[in-house]
């Protein structure tokens, strides 16, 4: 009778022994589930990793053949734009091909237009719009007779009314095209000789009535007019100019144009040192 319970404690224990095995062996198998769940996980990192070093690769390398892409796009539109304003000078130069200061003219006042019309906060677009747009304010010339175009010396009131057509010539030359750039030349072409008085030509507008591409150009067109050669007078002094363009003020030229012009005078001097014809 005294052994039965120890044989119950034996049993017991070893009933506890398989048990604390038992845990064991699922610990274990667990342990083994979570090593075998982490091999793959960094197997799986390890691939996407491999991909993503790839994928870096290839966008390096389109990021190479889209700069090349790009740099070579630059230069063609910049041999693009330069043979467009090449072929305005060109063009500008056939209406008036007898004036010897005419190519520099051009050149000269197309500058000091953009720079103006820069100064003023004009948007870029327009900035280069008008850059490309003012040599051809007076291509209306071809229409103008030699013996006045040329003459040495003061046009009679005859001439002068057949000299004034040349705004309206050039605007006709230059309508009904698509291209901006022609439009605004159309515009300028048209308004460049009106005054802000309203005393000028073809149509008598006056103030904010007259497009700001055209009072931009009017004195642009009139500093460099007023300091060349002419066939009727020799240039002006700097100086001289300066005085008739400030006398002006309100009067011909549109007062901030003006105002504008005087500010950045040293730019505009520099330009016209600067500027020739290659």
């Amino acid at each position: 009778m005294g052994r039965l319970p120890t044989l119950r404690l034996k049993n017991e224990s070893n009933l506890m022994g398989k048990n604390d095995f038992s845990k064991d062996s699922r610990r274990f198998s667990q342990l083994e589930k979570y090593a075998q769940d982490l091999s793959n996980v960094y197997r799986s990192e390890r691939e996407k990793s491999k991909k993503l070093e790839t994928t870096y690769r290839q966008l390096e390398m389109y990021a190479d053949d889209m700069n090349k892409t790009i740099s070579e796009l630059r230069d063609s539109n910049q041999e693009l734009r330069e043979a467009y304003l090449d072929t305005i000078h060109r063009l500008v130069l056939a209406a008036e091909y007898k004036d010897e200061d005419t190519g520099d003219h051009i050149i000269r006042m197309s500058h000091y237009s953009a720079l103006i019309a820069e100064k003023l906060g004009l948007p870029a677009k327009e900035v280069q719009n008008i850059f490309y747009a003012a040599p051809m304010h007076d291509i209306g010339k071809i229409g103008i007779p030699d013996n006045i175009l040329m003459k040495p010396g003061k046009l009679t009131d005859e001439e002068f009314t057949t000299m004034k057509n040349h705004s309206i010539i050039g605007a006709n030359l230059l309508s009904y095209s698509k291209s901006e750039v022609l439009k605004l030349a159309e515009e300028i072409a048209i308004s460049h000789h009106e005054k802000w008085n309203g005393k000028g030509y073809p149509q008598g507008l006056s103030g904010d009535k007259i497009p700001l591409s055209g009072r931009i150009v009017s004195l642009a067109d009139v500093f460099d007019a007023l300091t060349s050669k002419r066939p009727y007078k020799d240039p002006f002094p700097v100086e001289k100019a300066i005085d008739i363009i400030k006398q002006e003020r309100g009067e011909h030229f549109d007062p901030d144009v003006v105002d504008v012009f005087l500010e950045n005078i040293d730019e505009i001097l520099k330009i016209k040192e600067e500027v020739v014809l290659a």
